[in-house]
Parts: C-alpha cells; sequence; structure tokens
C-alpha cells in the first residue's frame, strides 16, 4: 500500500510517477524498496488518468466497507466448518482410542 501512497504524493505534488521518485519516498520514510514491486506499480500506472480515477474514489471508498463485509463471511463460515471438522476428528480419535482400551481391558 505505501507504494501506491507513494505515487501518489508524487501525482499530487505534480511530479511524474517514475521509479526514482517512489524509491526516493520509501527510501524516505524508512521503508526498503522493492524493486520489482516498483517497476509493477510503475507499469500498471503508465496510460492511467489518475485524476479520473481519483474523481471516482469516493465512491469506490463508500462500497468498500461492504464489500470487505461481503468477502468476510465466507471466509468465517469456511474457518468455522475447518473448526467444526477438527472437532470431529478429535472426537473420532478419542472413540478409537476407547475402543482399543476394550480390547484389552
Amino acid at each position: 500500500m505505501e507504494y501506491v501512497y507513494a505515487a501518489l504524493l508524487l501525482h499530487s505534488s505534480g511530479n511524474e510517477v517514475s521509479e526514482e521518485g517512489i524509491k526516493t519516498i520509501l527510501d524516505a520514510a524508512g521503508i526498503t524498496p522493492d524493486d520489482v514491486r516498483i517497476k509493477a506499480l510503475v507499469s500498471a500506472l503508465e496510460g492511467v488518468n489518475i485524476e479520473e480515477v481519483l474523481s471516482r474514489a469516493p465512491a469506490a471508498v463508500a462500497a468498500a466497507p461492504a464489500a470487505a463485509a461481503t468477502e468476510a463471511a465466507p471466509a468465517a463460515a469456511e474457518a468455522e466448518e475447518a473448526k467444526e471438522e477438527e472437532e470431529e476428528e478429535e472426537e473420532a480419535e478419542e472413540s478409537g482410542i476407547e475402543g482399543l482400551g476394550a480390547l484389552f481391558g
């Protein structure tokens, strides 16, 4: 996320969004820059009208919490299912151990 912030900072200050600029900002912030990520970001932003994207951003930001909640619900359900399966496996192991005790008891 800090890479995107650096690009936005460059853009808002009227400077060209470049690899060197992003690297300089990250260095100044005490972040070790990753050249591959920087190149990928600069490449992805080529030909993008950042002003236009930013003008549409408030609608996207307002929708983000709802989207996050929608995405979080299935993840929570999957975690609950995994927990239930683990508990069932533990119960099966315990009952197996009890059965062995009856054989030798």
